[in-house]
């Protein structure tokens, strides 16, 4: 069989297109079982997915510009480089999470894919939530509370909608904005949403979403004095140290299962907890469903860090709709020489040097 040397490129329109051509509802379907799938078959002790590593950007160091690896020996590679810019949406127009997927050939190192990241990473969230809320509420779960009301508020609510059968929404935002023009960008869905105080919101949902913007130290976001017994919560927007959104006393009261132990301990939710104080991740719950079902009528916490297998996913799904439905633009990045120990030998180079004159005129200093 031939080596490949083409790289498929994936942008932005190329997703949205993918997501239209399959239904919204069919890609979140997919992108949920997949991701339940590949839980399920992790390697129990997190092997081939190191925690993300970056450093902090912009002029007030509010963003961060991360890289994400998973790797599956023998078969590939993905590393997605994702940067988080609070200010963009109202600053410069922009999501504020950005970021680009790579898939690498693991016998080659061949880059096999090139993708858009925003779309597959909103997606991918939503749909892990999805997962661990079908594992961990109560399955009559019928009120969902949304904190924060931005982008990743949609395909939150997309996700459960898929998994619960919801009656009613409330949505609380400290962005009048982002509250007030939700559930025109959910009306997809067909549900009864509605702005909430925040006490009326935790009274009344069965789960409640958090995924915010909170800056490193103002958090939480959840008041936690009103909460149901059987609450089930998907905290998602906690990503740095020193930023968080469940109050303590909630979480020490809860059983906090994260996705991934060593980010959610740095930066999630966990980075306030005792090693003794956390639960299984959900990949170990998944391989454990007996004990997730005991858990439901009680108060239960998704610590949602986001990890790269979650993003290898997603690049999957991609690449094998975008095959079926013969989306997106291959193209030669890794020509390479003609002769691999000849870095000049490729045979554009060799045209080059034909319409060169043999010595370029010396330049003068002004």
């Amino acid at each position: 069989m031939p080596i490949p040397t083409e790289t498929l490129l994936l942008s932005s329109a190329d997703i949205h297109r993918l997501v239209l051509e399959v239904g919204r509802d069919r890609f979140m379907d997919r992108m949920i079982e997949r991701l339940e799938s590949a839980f399920r078959t992790a390697a129990p002790d997190g092997s081939g997915t190191p925690p993300r590593a970056g450093f902090t950007t912009g002029t007030e160091r509010t963003g961060v510009l991360e890289w994400m690896p998973h790797h599956e020996p023998g078969l590939a590679a993905t590393v997605k480089l994702v940067s988080y810019a609070p200010a963009n949406p109202v600053r410069h127009g922009l999501p504020t999470i950005l970021g680009t997927l790579l898939r690498i050939d693991d016998e080659t190192g061949h880059l096999v894919a090139v993708a858009d990241a925003a779309l597959p990473t909103a997606i991918r969230t939503g749909a892990a939530s999805a997962v661990a809320t079908r594992l961990l509420a109560r399955p009559d779960s019928a009120t969902v509370g949304l904190v924060g009301a931005g982008a990743q508020a949609v395909t939150q609510l997309h996700a459960l909608s898929r998994v619960l059968d919801i009656r009613e929404v409330l949505v609380h935002d400290t962005d009048p904005v982002h509250r007030r023009s939700f559930p025109q960008r959910a009306s997809f869905l067909g549900l009864p949403v509605r702005e909430a105080e925040p006490a009326e919101l935790e009274a009344a949902a069965d789960v409640i979403c958090t995924a915010t913007s909170v800056e490193v130290g103002a958090g939480p976001v959840l008041r936690g004095d009103r909460l149901k017994d059987h609450l089930h919560i998907n905290a998602v927007g906690a990503d740095l140290p020193g930023k968080v959104e469940v109050p303590l006393p909630v979480l020490r009261a809860a059983y906090v299962s994260p996705d991934h132990l060593g980010q959610a301990r740095r930066e999630g939710e966990c980075q306030r907890l005792d090693e003794r104080e956390i639960g299984a991740t959900l990949p170990e719950l998944l391989r454990a469903p007996q004990l997730a079902r005991g858990l439901r009528d009680s108060r239960t916490v998704f610590d949602s860090t986001g990890f790269a297998l979650e993003d290898h996913v997603a690049l999957d799904v991609l690449i094998a709709l975008a095959e079926l439905h013969g989306v997106g633009e291959r193209v030669r990045l890794e020509a390479g020489p003609a002769d691999p120990l000849d870095p000049y030998s490729t045979a554009s180079a060799t045209a080059a040097d034909r319409s060169l004159p043999r010595r370029l005129p010396a330049v003068r200093a002004h």
